[in-house]
């Protein structure tokens, strides 16, 4: 089920459809056909296939004569799915005989045994044919500590955050990509912000806690004021009692975007039905249904 980090990673490169083949570039050395522009195009692919495959994104690189050379197929991975290993090759064979341009799977998975297993080889068959995944997780994605290159690029720190926030570096990787969010407005900081807290580990939740705490008192925070918020009711009640607003607030926001782009108009009451919804995985069932529905009582279903 899509949860709201998955969501986000996904809204991540919506939103900015140069950061794929920026990151494929930059992280795996890989010289794509020279292109103009990146655009974000169909996920369903149900063309050739069943209505089931469906991919988180689709992007297509066009020269500047406006030729399509190169399609990206995007997926965010969280957990281990021996499905995913026989529909990612349909994936691309659907995309490239549709769009008739080479094509790659880009999966973004920051825990690092998910990761190692999105990068296994796919054999098609008898050693017959074969797809390699290129993969965004631990050991692609650079430690990012150096807070002007998070500055330059705050998509990558946020990565890096997720990717090795429970390492070695974790606070600091984690400060770092927190200390970079000013640049976003406050909906996007804030789901960027829970991407990176919540890949944290407990003990490592609290130690960057306390870290902020520290900052704070010696006025040397620079961190958004909502994150700041978080930070104080955490240490102040022992917990984070803010933190399920704040997660009730990005899900039912992540839900509206979602319903806007589907072009699916809500009634006054399915507004307010969503905004006093106050279970997490409600909402997640509900942002999860806007994929493939056709009226609202889908969403709801």
């Amino acid at each position: 089920m899509p949860t709201l980090e998955h969501n986000g990673l996904v809204d991540m490169f919506r939103e900015n459809p140069a950061l794929a083949p920026h990151l494929v570039e930059l992280l795996f050395r890989m010289d794509l056909p020279p292109y103009a522009t990146v655009t974000v195009v169909e996920t369903a692919l149900d063309q050739l296939v069943p209505v089931e495959f469906r991919a988180d994104l689709v992007l297509e690189l066009r020269d500047e004569r406006g030729a399509l050379v190169f399609a990206i197929v995007l997926e965010v991975q969280r957990d281990k799915d021996t499905r995913k290993k026989y529909a990612w090759p349909v994936y691309v064979g659907v995309v490239r005989a549709q769009k008739e341009c080479p094509t790659v799977v880009l999966v973004v998975a920051p825990d690092a045994d998910v990761a190692a297993w999105a990068a296994e080889m796919i054999d098609l068959g008898l050693g017959r044919g074969r797809i390699e995944p290129l993969v965004l997780g631990p050991a692609s994605v650079p430690v990012v500590t150096d807070p002007s290159l998070a500055e330059q690029e705050t998509e990558l720190a946020i990565l890096s955050a997720a990717a090795h926030g429970n390492g070695p570096n974790g606070l600091d990787v984690a400060l770092t990509a927190l200390g970079a969010l000013g640049r976003f407005d406050r909906e996007h900081a804030a789901v960027y912000f829970q991407i990176v807290y919540n890949a944290l580990r407990e003990p490592m939740r609290r130690a960057l806690e306390a870290l902020i705490m520290q900052r704070q008192s010696e006025g040397k925070a620079t961190f958004p004021p909502f994150a700041q918020q978080i930070f104080d009711r955490g240490m102040q009640e022992g917990e984070l009692k803010g933190e399920l607003k704040g997660m009730l607030k990005g899900r039912r926001d992540a839900l509206l975007r979602l319903l806007a782009r589907a072009g699916l108009s809500l009634a006054e009451d399915d507004r307010a039905r969503i905004e006093a919804c106050m279970d997490t995985e409600t909402l997640d069932r509900w942002v999860e249904n806007v994929l493939g529905a056709k009226t609202t009582r889908d969403v709801f279903a």
